[in-house]
């Protein structure tokens, strides 16, 4: 809907007329894909929700400056665009480095789920946006600088003209034009190379049976059985505790000397965040008298092998709508057996 339709069919000439809750009805149904555009900036679920509550005040303080010459949905992206940059030069002035981002935080796939629809019947759009949500993608593009960021998320995520990203970000089009240059040689310094080979999105038979011996093999703590399932140049992290582990040994070597071997009491339940196979872990806890949550690992799978395991802790659960607790089962172990 273009702006003058809009306000001819709310009966007014500008936004300024419209009251709070018409106003606030009007922006909400952009909300969910304002917060994935948030997110993709950011890398952070809880940084995006902010910016996204921080982006609607400022529209509603500014509402006056909409007369419908764009759509809402482009004025707001305008907003929630500079707000994500606002938000970087003050928290994270500097990119990421290293190969590693210690604020990153997934994101669930039900929210996802509510996104519109847009050209749903287009593979490449689909593959896209697929691509563009997984972890591997978040990581790299929070390696570049903000304003190249921006630019590339605005015109190669969603495909908005180089004149409307000049006008958002209050640049020319040739400027536009050499930071998307600049950001896309970025993007393919820090992106695997197999891209494409990615097992995102539906997970196909032998991913879910991959995902399956994962499971089994982390509850019984059987480590040879899992590194059997690693690539050679896998790489580990856990956010936002600092240390990237790269190759089988080194990823191995971090789970005996932290004594994974002697842990017991464990359950695992498979689910998906960022469009990515991932297994939710919880632990028995003997004075709760029931499995709790304990850290929900993300895999992306190349080949028939894991390539990358991004380990969150339990904090993350609620919002990715997982259970807060898991009841017993009948196999919970003795209580000296390693649980708390």
């Amino acid at each position: 809907m273009s702006g003058d339709t809009l306000l001819e069919e709310l009966g007014v000439s500008g936004l300024g007329e419209v009251d709070e809750a018409a106003f606030s009805e009007l922006v909400e149904r952009h909300r969910p894909e304002l917060h994935v555009h948030c997110y993709r900036m950011l890398g952070s679920f809880e940084d995006a929700e902010d910016t996204v509550q921080e982006t609607f005040l400022r529209a509603w303080r500014r509402r006056e400056t909409f007369e419908g010459r764009s759509t809402l949905r482009a004025w707001l992206y305008r907003i929630a665009t500079n707000a994500c940059l606002d938000l970087l030069a003050k928290r994270r002035p500097e990119p990421a480095t290293g190969g590693e981002v210690l604020w990153l935080q997934p994101y669930p796939d039900r929210l996802l789920d509510e996104l519109p629809a847009g050209d749903a019947d287009e593979p490449e759009t689909v593959a896209v946006a697929r691509e563009t949500i997984e972890l591997a993608y978040l990581v790299a593009v929070q390696h570049l600088a903000p304003r190249p960021r921006a630019v590339l998320i605005l015109r190669d995520v969603q495909g908005w003209p180089a004149k409307d990203v000049a006008e958002f970000l209050g640049d020319s089009v040739n400027s536009v034009n050499s930071a998307l240059q600049r950001a896309r040689a970025g993007m393919r310094e820090h992106l695997p190379a197999e891209r494409q080979d990615w097992s995102g999105g539906e997970q196909d038979a032998g991913t879910r049976e991959l995902v399956r011996r994962y499971t089994d093999a982390s509850v019984a703590t059987d480590v040879p059985a899992l590194a059997s399932m690693l690539r050679d140049d896998v790489r580990c992290s856990m956010p936002p505790t600092p240390g990237l582990y790269i190759g089988r040994d080194a990823v191995v070597k971090d789970w005996v000397d932290n004594g994974f071997e002697g842990m017991k009491g464990l359950r695992g339940v498979p689910t998906s965040v960022n469009r990515q196979p991932a297994v939710a872990f919880y632990l028995w806890q003997q004075r709760e008298g029931a499995y709790l949550p304990l850290t929900i690992d993300v895999l992306r799978v190349t080949g028939g092998a894991i390539t990358e395991i991004v380990t969150f802790h339990e904090d993350r659960f609620p919002r990715l709508g997982l259970p807060e607790r898991l009841p017993a089962d009948g196999t919970e172990p003795s209580s000296d057996g390693g649980a708390a």
